[in-house]
Parts: C-alpha cells; sequence; structure tokens
C-alpha cells in the first residue's frame, strides 16, 4: 500500500512540475514515510484533476468537431497503465457508444492485446481528438490542435511506460513530425521520457490484413520492453 501510494505521489509531483511548479513543502516530499494521509490526499488530488479534465472534454466546443458529435470520448481503461493506446478519433460506433475502440477495429485491437497477454481493462485507451469527424474523415490540424492538451494532459497524468500510436496522425502528432506510419514504425521514439511505438491503426488492418505481421513484430517489442 505505501508503495502504491509513493507512486501515486511522484506522479502528481511530475504533473505538477510540466505545469510550473518548482518547490514543494518538507511535509509533502517526506510524507512517503511519515504521513500516509498526505499519500492519499495526493492520489485524490490527481483523480479529482482526472475527473475534471473529462468533464471540460465533455463541455468542450472549441473546434468545429462539437457541434456534430453524439458524445465525446474521452478514453477508457486504466488510469495507472503501464501502456496508453492512442489512435485517431472516434468512428460511428465509438460516438454512439462514447467509448474508443468498440467498432470492428475495436475488436481487432482487442485480439492484438490479447496476444501479448493484454486485456483491456490493464491498458488505457484514448485518440488524439474526442470528436467523430464526419464521414470518419482524417481530423484537420485546427481540430488536432484544439483537442491535443486533452490527450498531452491525459498521459501526463497517467504516466504510462510505453505509448503505442495507432495510425499516423497519432504518431505525427505526439512526435511533432510528418512521416508516414511505415516509415516510423518499428522502433520506439521519445516523448517527454515516454516509450513511443507507432504502429499501423487496426482499422487500416482490416483493409490490408497483409500488415498484421508487421503489427504482430511491433507489439512484441512493446511486450519485451513492458517485461524488462
Amino acid at each position: 500500500m505505501k508503495r502504491e501510494l509513493h507512486e501515486d505521489i511522484v506522479d502528481y509531483l511530475n504533473y505538477q512540475k510540466q505545469l510550473g511548479v518548482k518547490y514543494y513543502s518538507k511535509s509533502v516530499l517526506r510524507a512517503p514515510q511519515k504521513d500516509s494521509s498526505v499519500l492519499a490526499q495526493t492520489t485524490n488530488s490527481c483523480g479529482l484533476r482526472f475527473s475534471e479534465l473529462e468533464n471540460e472534454t465533455h463541455n468542450c466546443t472549441k473546434c468545429g468537431l462539437s457541434r456534430g458529435r453524439t458524445t465525446v470520448v474521452f478514453g477508457t481503461g486504466n488510469r495507472k497503465a503501464q501502456l496508453m493506446l492512442i489512435g485517431e478519433g472516434p468512428g460511428y460506433d465509438e460516438d454512439i457508444q462514447g467509448k474508443p475502440f468498440v467498432g470492428k477495429a475495436g475488436m481487432l485491437l482487442t485480439k492484438i492485446l490479447k496476444a501479448i497477454n493484454l486485456e483491456r481493462d490493464e491498458v488505457y485507451i484514448g485518440n488524439i481528438v474526442k470528436c467523430r469527424p464526419p464521414n470518419n474523415r482524417t481530423p484537420l490540424p485546427d481540430e488536432i490542435a484544439a483537442c491535443k492538451p486533452y490527450i498531452e494532459e491525459q498521459i501526463s497524468l497517467i504516466q504510462p511506460k510505453i505509448i503505442c500510436a495507432l495510425g499516423y496522425v497519432a504518431a505525427n502528432t505526439l512526435l511533432g513530425i510528418e512521416s508516414s506510419i511505415s516509415k516510423l514504425r518499428g522502433k520506439f521514439y521519445d516523448y517527454k521520457g515516454i516509450k513511443l511505438m507507432p504502429t499501423f491503426h487496426p482499422a487500416y488492418l482490416l483493409r490490408n490484413p497483409e500488415k498484421k505481421k508487421e503489427v504482430w513484430e511491433d507489439v512484441q517489442k512493446i511486450q519485451r520492453e513492458l517485461n524488462a
């Protein structure tokens, strides 16, 4: 229990550091050894901020996608996950259910996770944009820019060991580059101290099943890194 609380306070301090906070009271820094109640309060603060962030996205009108959505698809899974999977944006089924990757592509993603001995509730799954683009088109640059702070803060709060970027939109957005997923996949990159592996989006695999072998190679590398 103490170890888990200590990990929680470290996560929170890292989050505060990214917000620009530079100094902490000695009582907080010594909390892991002396006062578990302070650590519990810190844990609650992280959970509260996550809930606040979710509420913010559900009320967001920063771009035109908000006018056509049925619901906001914030993300689901383990908020302490070692692996975070990030896709492009919600599709029809996701827009209706309010959960990411629940359609055919989601079923394939579940199989991919099971292949490396992971269940969906063990990882965290989200998207670059939280609202469905019309006709499932690729999100526009201004839509990505408006929504990007949300996924960045989700990552900051979760602090996964590895991020798997599903498709070129997720990979290019997080890495701040422009490149095809074919050139990016297969190796780890650095995202603010977190290892990031780009690979093909499950929806792409449904149209190009011959690429499943390459995705299998990528997720095996993720599995080895998680087990290291």
